[in-house]
């Protein structure tokens, strides 16, 4: 599956006052993995940003002065979403620039350019609920390093994001797949045992590296749950004493 972490910055906050894009970010993700294969565009809005939004981001009109126009770049970001879905924190934001810019070129609007669009931000207050769910609270709850981040940057941010997304998204709390629940009639299909002592397996130990990795992963799910991950959990039930009877 291919996802794009998408992230935009801008000249203010109101689309449909006339505010543009200024950049681009978009992080690609498939099958779990960052490729590497990204896009970052700037962009000449032909307008100045407003001064709050310059503190936010810092692209000064000078800076931007000699970059393409969206209408140079819509083709290359058409084709680098095609198809795909988007993550965007806060996609209403984002998703109604989009759509400003491309209604002044007379295209469809964004979502018809891509797949599902996926709103980390709502994902977020649902696992969160009333909590800070901003993109900083999100790096110290997930334990990811945003201390380079002193001005807001879309492909940064989309950086940070996929990071956050992955952490979020990263799998279930419970080992035990019930297949044959799902599958009617399996349940009730008798099949044969076969005995492993006829095989020769080996045995294979994870090392001193590995095993620090392994810890280090089970104390990042440990405070994302708030509680022992369900290795911990097992391990604990299988080392605790049994009860000694009484007569």
């Amino acid at each position: 599956m291919r996802l794009l972490v998408l992230d935009t910055e801008t000249t203010g906050l109101n689309a449909k006052g006339g505010d543009r894009i200024i950049e681009i970010g978009c992080v690609e993700i498939i099958n779990r993995q960052l490729t590497g294969n990204n896009l970052h565009l700037y962009i000449n809005p032909e307008r100045d940003s407003d001064p709050g939004a310059l503190a936010v981001h810092g692209l000064t009109t000078e800076f931007l002065r000699d970059k393409p126009k969206f209408s140079k770049i819509s083709a290359l970001l058409r084709d680098f979403i095609k198809d795909s879905s988007i993550i965007i924190h806060n996609a209403p934001f984002d998703i109604s620039f989009l759509d400003a810019e491309f209604s002044m070129l007379g295209l469809p609007p964004f979502r018809d350019h891509c797949g599902e669009v996926i709103d980390t931000l709502l994902q977020a207050r649902a696992m969160f609920p009333g909590k800070r769910n901003s993109l900083n609270a999100l790096c110290d709850r997930f334990g990811i390093s945003n201390t380079h981040r002193t001005l807001h940057g879309a492909l940064l941010d989309a950086k940070l994001l996929a990071d956050i997304y992955l952490k979020m998204t990263r799998g279930q709390e419970c080992l035990a797949i019930d297949i044959l629940a799902d599958t009617p009639g399996l349940a009730s299909v008798a099949t044969e045992r076969v005995s492993l002592a006829q095989f020769q397996l080996p045995i294979l130990s994870a090392n001193d590296d590995e095993l620090a990795a392994h810890a280090d992963m089970l104390d990042q799910l440990d405070k994302t749950l708030k509680k022992l991950c369900v290795w911990r959990e097992t391990l604990c039930l299988a080392n605790k004493p049994l009860p000694i009877a009484t007569v």
